[in-house]
């Protein structure tokens, strides 16, 4: 995969979990520790969805979560791109039919915005590797909505 010239530029990311067993959790937090180092990417998690290119979702949709991730779409600014982290966000996993799943994280947004790009990554849980391959893979989504590809 070849990353454009803009690669030097930074990629802020807002994690949300949005109902998830943690186990996705915690391969992100493990891409940010001294062996995998995503910061020397460029790749940053920031604290406000307000300032994220990427948000990094985990999990199903709960009902709990639901206004909540729609308030946290909306806050980000455009262009954005969602980054989709393992089985469960992708198609609910082992919480299907759950009387508390409203779905996927996917099918949820494009009920609030059909156009969302997304990207996925599949595993219970992926690995560090794939969630930094995923990040790359937003990077050059961001690279075509902004024009620079």
């Amino acid at each position: 995969m070849k990353l454009n010239k803009n690669f030097d530029r930074a990629l802020w990311a807002f994690h949300v979990n949005t109902g998830s067993c943690n186990g996705c959790d915690i391969e992100i937090v493990a891409a940010l520790t001294p062996r995998y180092d995503v910061e020397r990417f460029g790749i940053k998690l920031v604290g406000s969805p307000r300032h994220a290119d990427v948000l990094i979702m985990a999990g199903p949709v709960t009902r709990a979560m639901a206004p909540r991730i729609k308030r946290i779409y909306n806050q980000t600014p455009d262009p954005k791109v969602v980054l989709v982290v393992g089985n469960c966000g992708n198609t609910t996993g082992v919480y299907y039919e759950s009387y508390n799943i409203l779905g996927p994280i996917d099918h949820f947004l494009k009920q609030i915005d059909p156009d969302v790009k997304i990207v996925h990554i599949p595993g219970c849980p992926p690995r560090p590797e794939a969630i930094i391959e995923g990040a790359a893979k937003a990077w050059l989504v961001l690279e075509e909505l902004r024009g620079e590809a």
